[in-house]
C-alpha cells in the first residue's frame, strides 16, 4: 500500500458530486457558433493565421504561437470563419479579447490526421513537438503548455510524475467521469508522459469518494508499475502543493514549483488529450464539462467542442430559467460568477452550475474581523490570512509579500470558514493584481531609465571622442606651430629673417634719404650726386617674402589635410604674406625706375 501523508488546514464543504454522476458523459453536439479564443493557456496569445470567409476543416490550425510560450488553436469542427473580433472571454473580470468566431457547416469533417504507431521509435523532441502542435495545455489548472511542462531544467530530474485525479472541489466530476469511462486512454497518455520523463515513481491520486473511477483505473494499469494511491476526502487534496505533499511528504518551497523537489504533476483529462494526440494524431478540440445545479433538469457532463458557448450548453442540460439564480464558472470554491451566458468554455473550463437561490446563496454582508483565527487553521498552505487580509485591505503590498501572499492558491477555504463573511480571496487577488501592476510599472520604469542612461554614456562616448579628436588636431597645429617657429629662429640666426616692418621702415628710410637728397640737390647750386636706391636690400627683402609665403602655404596645405582647427588663421597668415610679397615687388620695382631715371638724368648733363 502506497505511504501517505496529510497537509496541514482544509476543509469539508458538502461534496454534491452525486447529482452529475448518475448519467454516463454525453456528446454535447455542434452549436451555431463557436467562438475560440487567441489565449486560453498561461503564456504568449496565438495569432490568426487564416482570414475571415476561408472554410477550414476540423482539428486545422487558425492560431499559432511563434514566439514566446504558448501552443496553437485548432477549429473545433469543419465550417467558414465567420469573424475576427472582440468577444467576451472566461474571466472573473468578464473582460474582452481576440477571438476566431467559426460558423459550423455541419459536416463536421476533419483535416488530415497523422497517428503515431509507435512512439517509441521517436526522439522525444519529437513527441513533444507532437504535443505542442496539438495545442495541449494544462486542464486542470491555469492551463500551462504541457510541453513546456514536460521540459524540466536538466538539473531538476524527474523522480516522481503523478497523475492528478482527486478532484476535491465541490459539484465538480468531470475527471471522475473521464476516468471511469476512458481510463484507457488516461493510462495510455500517462505512459507516453513517463516515457518522456523517466521518472522512478508513478502515481495516481484518487480521493477515496470515487470508488468506480478507483476500479476502472486499477483495472487500466494491471501490467504496469503505475500505483494507485486512494486518498482521504479534504478539500484542497487536489490542489498540485497538497496533492505534492500528501503523496510523497515533501513540501514544494515557497515560491517554487514541485520540479525544485523532483517531482511533476499533470491532470487526468491531460493526459487523455496526449493519448488522443499520440496515437489517434487529433488536437485537443473537445473536453469533459460537468455540468451541474439545481436549474438543470439534467445534471451530467458533457463532452464539448472547445469554443461552444455556455448558454448552449445550458440548454443541452435542460436549463429551468426560472429557477436560476446564479450561474458559476468552475466549482463553488474557485469559480467566479458570470455576468452572462453568452462566453465561450475554453481548454481549461471543467465546469459549470446553474444554481438556484437556496443552493448558492448571495454572501451576507462582510463584518469586521474577530480574530478567531479559523482562516489561519483552514488555510493549506500554513498562511496567515488575518494579516493578509488586513495588508491587502490598506494596500500595504509591500507587507503582504513579505508574509508570502503569493503561495496563496487561491482555494476559498479561508472564505468559507470566516464566521464574519470577509470574501477573503477576494482581497489576496486585488492585492496580487496590484503587486504585478506594479511590478509591470517597476519594470517599464527600469527599462526607460537604462535606455536614458545608454543613450547619455552614448552622448558622453561621442563627446569624449570629439574632445580627442580636438586635442589631436590641436597637438598636430602646436608642432607645426613649434616647426615654424624653430624655422623662423633658425632663419634669423642665419641672418636672412624680416618682416613686414623692417621692410616697411626700408622703404620709409629710402623715402626720407630720397626727400633729403632733393632738398640739398635744391639748396645747392651746383648739382651734386644723386643717391641711387639700394636695390641689393629690395632685392633680399623680395626674396625672403616670397621665401615665407612659400613657407605658410605648405603649412596651410597641411593643416587641410589634417582638418586642423587652424585652416582659417593660417588661410589669413598666407593672405597677409601675399600682400607683403606684392609690396615688395613693387618697392623693388620703383627702385629699379628711380635708378634708371638717375642715370638717365646724369647721362643728359
Amino acid at each position: 500500500m502506497t505511504q501517505l501523508w496529510d497537509f496541514s488546514g482544509g476543509v469539508h464543504p458538502s461534496e454534491n458530486k452525486h447529482q452529475s454522476t448518475s448519467r454516463p458523459i454525453r456528446t454535447a453536439g455542434i452549436p451555431e457558433r463557436l467562438v475560440l479564443p487567441l489565449q486560453q493557456h498561461n503564456g504568449e496569445p496565438a495569432e490568426v493565421i487564416v482570414e475571415v470567409g476561408e472554410r477550414v476543416l476540423k482539428g486545422q490550425k487558425i492560431a499559432d504561437v511563434t514566439t514566446g510560450m504558448g501552443v496553437p488553436v485548432h477549429a473545433s469542427t469543419s465550417g467558414v470563419i465567420e469573424a475576427i473580433e472582440l468577444r467576451p472571454v472566461p474571466h472573473p473580470s468578464g473582460m474582452s479579447d481576440w477571438c476566431v468566431v467559426l460558423k459550423p457547416d455541419g459536416e463536421d469533417q476533419w483535416c488530415q490526421l497523422e497517428p503515431i504507431g509507435d512512439y517509441h521509435k521517436l526522439d522525444r523532441e519529437t513527441v513533444l513537438d507532437l504535443i505542442r502542435e496539438a495545442g495541449i495545455a494544462g486542464m486542470g489548472g491555469a492551463g500551462f503548455p504541457t510541453d513546456i511542462k514536460l521540459r524540466p531544467p536538466r538539473d531538476r530530474k524527474v523522480e516522481t510524475l503523478i497523475l492528478n485525479g482527486a478532484e476535491c472541489e465541490p459539484y465538480i466530476t468531470a475527471d471522475d467521469m473521464t476516468m471511469r469511462e476512458r481510463a484507457t486512454e488516461v493510462v495510455n497518455g500517462l505512459k507516453v508522459m513517463a516515457w518522456i520523463l523517466r521518472p522512478s515513481r508513478c502515481v495516481v491520486g484518487i480521493e477515496d469518494n470515487k470508488p468506480e473511477a478507483i476500479a476502472a483505473m486499477r483495472e487500466a494499469v494491471q501490467g504496469t508499475q503505475i500505483e494507485i494511491a486512494v486518498i482521504p476526502t479534504k478539500y484542497p487534496s487536489g490542489g498540485e502543493k497538497q496533492l505534492v505533499q500528501i503523496l510523497t511528504g515533501l513540501e514544494v518551497p515557497s515560491g517554487g514549483i514541485p520540479a525544485d523537489i523532483g517531482v511533476m504533476c499533470q491532470n487526468v483529462g491531460t493526459a487523455m488529450a496526449v493519448s488522443r494526440a499520440v496515437f489517434e494524431g487529433k488536437p485537443l478540440i473537445s473536453r469533459i464539462v460537468t455540468v451541474t445545479g439545481k436549474a438543470i433538469r439534467e445534471p451530467g457532463n458533457l463532452e464539448i467542442l472547445v469554443g461552444t458557448p455556455v448558454s448552449y450548453l445550458l440548454e443541452s442540460g435542460g436549463l429551468q430559467e426560472g429557477q436560476l439564480n446564479r450561474l458559476v464558472l468552475g466549482g463553488p470554491m474557485m469559480g467566479y460568477t458570470l455576468t452572462t451566458d453568452t462566453i465561450p468554455l475554453v481548454k481549461t473550463s471543467n465546469c459549470i452550475i446553474a444554481a438556484t437561490v437556496d443552493e448558492l446563496p448571495a454572501p451576507p454582508p462582510e463584518q469586521p474581523c474577530i480574530r478567531c483565527s479559523q482562516c489561519a487553521e483552514a488555510c493549506p498552505m500554513e498562511l496567515l490570512p488575518q494579516q493578509l487580509f488586513w495588508y491587502s485591505k490598506a494596500s500595504e503590498f509591500e507587507k503582504a509579500e513579505h508574509l508570502n501572499l503569493f503561495d496563496c492558491i487561491e482555494c476559498g477555504a479561508c472564505s468559507y470558514v470566516c464566521p464574519s463573511s470577509i470574501p477573503l480571496v477576494q482581497y489576496y487577488r486585488y492585492a496580487k493584481d496590484e503587486i504585478r501592476k506594479q511590478r509591470a510599472e517597476q519594470l517599464k520604469s527600469d527599462h526607460a531609465r537604462e535606455r536614458f542612461e545608454a543613450r547619455q554614456a552614448r552622448l558622453e562616448r561621442e563627446q569624449q571622442e570629439k574632445e580627442l579628436r580636438r586635442k589631436e588636431r590641436a597637438k598636430a597645429a602646436a608642432e607645426a606651430q613649434a616647426q615654424k617657429q624653430a624655422e623662423a629662429e633658425q632663419s634669423v640666426a642665419e641672418g636672412e629673417a624680416t618682416d613686414e616692418r623692417a621692410a616697411k621702415a626700408a622703404l620709409v628710410q629710402q623715402a626720407l634719404e630720397r626727400k633729403k637728397a632733393k632738398a640739398a640737390q635744391a639748396a645747392e647750386p651746383a648739382p651734386a650726386a644723386v643717391e641711387q636706391p639700394d636695390i641689393d636690400t629690395l632685392e633680399k627683402q623680395l626674396m625672403q617674402a616670397e621665401t615665407k609665403l612659400s613657407t605658410m602655404q605648405g603649412m596651410l596645405d597641411e593643416a587641410r589635410a589634417q582638418q586642423a582647427d587652424n585652416v582659417e588663421k593660417l588661410e589669413r597668415a598666407v593672405a597677409k604674406n601675399h600682400d607683403r610679397v606684392e609690396r615688395a615687388r613693387e618697392a623693388l620695382a620703383e627702385a629699379r625706375g628711380q635708378m634708371a631715371a638717375n642715370t638717365s638724368d646724369a647721362s643728359s648733363e
